[in-house]
């Protein structure tokens, strides 16, 4: 299905756990490269519910948006620490400019605002985020799954399967 295509995981302390860990399975079993990538802070960094810790296989600032076909940006508090790093900033920017799928869930959109590609977009996310989408200039609106262009967004957990999907179908276009 995802054969031959590489998607980059970025992670940070106090990811959401299965927020990382079911996308990773979901690109994985369907056939494509990931890559877990880190800012660069840790080599190995824990999920915010204590049951994961991952290893890096790279940082933001080693990679090329032209060498990736998608990232994912899961939510927890991670999103909130990622937007410090100006590599994982550029990295989701240059992606953005490329066209490449940005999926993100939960908090994740924080870092899509720190990279300033929210402007006249709809996206969903944590209900918590919805006024700084607003402000940047989102339109957000409550529902499991957004896809808008390259961007694909989801609000939680539950939503995880669908945002799969979204994801999966979005590289296979």
């Amino acid at each position: 299905m995802l054969d031959g295509k590489r998607i980059a995981l970025l992670v940070e302390e106090d990811f959401e756990d299965s927020e990382l860990i079911v996308p990773m399975w979901g690109m994985k079993n369907a056939g494509a490269k990931v890559l877990i990538i880190g800012s660069g802070s840790k080599a190995i960094y824990q999920g915010k519910r204590g049951s994961v810790a991952i290893r890096v296989d790279t940082t933001a600032d080693k990679v090329k948006a032209e060498d990736l076909d998608a990232i994912i940006i899961p939510g927890g508090r991670a999103p909130a620490r990622m937007r410090k790093y100006k590599s994982m900033v550029d990295l989701v920017k240059k992606a953005d400019e490329l066209g490449k799928i940005i999926a993100a869930v939960c908090h994740g959109p924080q870092l899509l605002i720190a990279a300033g590609i929210v402007k006249g977009r709809r996206l969903t996310s944590w209900p918590s985020v919805a006024a700084e989408l607003k402000d940047a200039g989102a339109e957000w609106v409550d529902e499991a799954v957004v896809r808008n262009g390259n961007l694909i967004t989801s609000r939680k957990p539950a939503d995880l399967p669908r945002f799969n999907k979204a994801i999966i179908e979005a590289l296979r276009d």
